[in-house]
């Protein structure tokens, strides 16, 4: 099975593929494909950015979700917590946060380790580590952007998901939560943008995504405005292809809606 998954994948890889537009245009050129040219390391570059990216926005809207419900608490202590969290991690660089999580975590497992009795030194997988901090960047403003949607639904929303006899979760599920979507759907996609130029701050912890692949490119064949030049082309692409997603998404959720 994992055999046919990877000859399916690199028969439909846009960039190093059968018909990919490297192996097309860039036959005999540094972006070949193969051992001739960076063609495979960049194509490889560009899946890591799409996965961490991709990886990351989940997590960011779950716990983003959550934040925005305890802000919402009559647990006073709770909105306190959730406050400082927010106003930490917009205030700090996403770089600073980054290496906070990359070497903060290595830190305390290793002091785990060595509280056990185990000698053993860890080091923090780089994907692992750039997940976790884009994540709490992440879900640090898509709170905010919740929040700002919940507070926009009326109240009555919620009285009449009483008056017809359904539960918090059920009237969450099927009245709130559709609404929410739609509400705040501009702003999580403007988020979305950001979230994959950041994925550019895990190439400094050594990941191997676009501009990691391509400064490397640059440093060994001497080209370094056509490679980075390439890179930017590349977000662009990128950029275009989430401006389509959300397009579509955003007619999906305000299918409903009474067109006036």
């Amino acid at each position: 099975m994992s055999g046919w998954f990877s000859a399916l994948a690199t028969a439909l890889d846009p960039l190093c593929g059968p018909v990919g537009i490297f192996s097309l245009l860039g036959q005999g050129t540094v972006v070949a494909c193969g051992d001739a040219g960076w063609g495979d390391e960049i194509a490889f570059g560009v899946k890591v950015t799409v996965t961490l990216a991709v990886a990351t926005l989940p997590i960011g809207l779950a716990l983003g979700f959550l934040i925005a419900l305890a802000a919402q608490s009559q647990d006073r202590l709770l909105r306190v917590a959730v406050g400082i969290y927010t106003t930490i991690f917009r205030g700090l660089p996403e770089l600073l946060t980054l290496f906070i999580v990359y070497y903060g975590l290595q830190i305390l497992i290793q002091s785990v380790f060595a509280w056990a009795g185990f000698e053993q030194r860890v080091e923090i997988n780089a994907f692992v580590a750039g997940m976790i901090a884009l994540a709490v960047v992440f879900s640090s403003y898509s709170s905010e952007v919740l929040l700002s949607a919940f507070r926009a639904i009326p109240k009555g929303q919620y009285e009449a998901g009483d008056a017809l006899g359904l539960g918090r979760g059920q009237t969450m599920m099927l009245v709130v939560l559709p609404q929410l979507i739609r509400i705040a759907l501009p702003g999580l996609g403007n988020l979305w943008m950001i979230l994959l130029k950041d994925t550019a701050y895990v190439s400094i912890v050594g990941l191997s995504d676009i501009v990691r692949q391509t400064g490397v490119a640059a440093r060994v064949s001497k080209e370094a405005f056509f490679f980075y030049f390439l890179a930017c082309l590349l977000y662009l692409v990128l950029a275009i292809i989430s401006s389509f997603g959300l397009g579509f998404i955003e007619r999906w959720a305000r299918r409903g809606e009474v067109r006036r």
